[in-house]
């Protein structure tokens, strides 16, 4: 098989770590890898802060909501959406940058930090090591931009871990929804959509029960305690404290 589709079809979060650390070498070119990774209108307006000083992690781990994983972790990385370079790109030509203001701008940031995401953790996992993604730093986006620093124009959407995994701790692959009703051919099709979330939520039950995690809860109820409300109310006020609106028209 194809070593990259083998590793992306083997990829799972690992929320446990040996301790041991992650090479520096082997970070640099990790980095490296990831800012290749493209950017909307090449604006580049992603930026990481690596974090290896393990009582800052631990900070951060609080803030997502004093999650193990992350305070065990080696690296932690927070993927900033960064329009705080293109500022100043656009100074020195003369012009104000607007489109911080707009729906458009964040979802531009979004989206590039999603792809930095993936390349983040295929190019880590690429070395052997594990990966969770933490969108838990949300939780608390102003402790975030206290503590990196992080200036106007700039909002810290996600993060990941990277460290050694523990083996011994490994579940096995966790099932996603049938393959037909994620990827469908020249239009959506809700009725497939429909029958496979609910074909899935059999399969996830079943899944659990089968490691052992009988009290964890099935799709539809997992999804149900985080979309049946704002799990995360303070991003709108963090967001226009650091310079982001949400707006289609300028005034």
């Amino acid at each position: 098989m194809n070593p990259i589709i083998e590793q992306q079809l083997n990829r799972r979060s690992v929320r446990n770590f040996t301790g041991d650390s992650v090479k520096q070498e082997d970070l640099d070119q990790i980095l490296k890898a990831a800012q290749q990774a493209p950017t909307s209108v090449n604006g580049q307006q992603i930026s990481l802060v690596v974090i290896r000083d393990k009582e800052t992690i631990a900070k951060i781990a609080e803030f997502a909501g004093g999650q193990p994983q992350v305070a065990s972790a080696d690296v932690f990385i927070t993927v900033v959406v960064d329009y705080h370079r293109a500022a100043f790109a656009m100074a020195d030509v003369d012009k104000e940058i607007v489109i911080n203001r707009s729906a458009e701008g964040i979802m531009a940031g979004a989206v590039d930090a999603g792809i930095m995401l993936n390349a983040l953790q295929t190019a880590a996992e690429s070395f052997g090591y594990g990966t969770t993604a933490i969108g838990g730093i949300r939780a608390n986006p102003d402790k975030m931009v206290e503590l990196l620093g992080l200036p106007a124009n700039t909002f810290p959407l996600v993060g990941t871990t990277i460290g050694v995994t523990d083996v011994a701790s490994v579940s096995p692959v966790k099932p996603r929804v049938p393959v037909e009703s994620f990827a469908m051919y020249e239009k959506y099709d809700s009725a497939l959509v429909i029958q496979g979330m609910r074909e899935y939520d059999i399969e996830l039950r079943e899944w659990w029960d089968n490691i052992g995690l009988k009290d964890m809860p099935s799709y539809a109820e997992s999804t149900s305690q985080y979309y049946g409300q704002i799990y995360f109310p303070h991003i709108k006020k963090s967001l226009e404290s650091q310079g982001f609106i949400f707006q289609d028209q300028l005034d």
